[in-house]
């Protein structure tokens, strides 16, 4: 495996630093996105946003019961609860 210069390290450092936010971000615009998805995308979203919860540490079964209720708006309330968390 080649060897990663300090440019690449310090990428790396910086993403993983910034993971949270990085991850609330993306919760964010997947939320935007299920509100107007339907059918098999909408499927694929929630896929996505359930594997978005999981990395950011959210309960499994709060994910379970958000996953299951089908419902947009109890993710952008867990989205705004992690928001505000210092």
């Amino acid at each position: 495996m080649a060897k990663r210069s300090q440019y690449q390290q310090r990428i790396i450092r910086n993403y993983y630093q910034n993971r949270d936010s990085i991850m609330l971000q993306r919760l964010g615009d997947l939320v935007t996105d299920l509100y107007l998805a339907e059918g098999k995308a909408r499927q694929r979203l929630w896929d996505r946003i359930t594997a978005a919860m999981q990395k950011l540490g959210v309960p499994a079964d709060r994910i379970e019961h958000i996953c299951r209720s089908d419902n947009p708006s109890l993710v952008a309330s867990l989205l705004k609860e992690l928001w505000d968390r210092p």
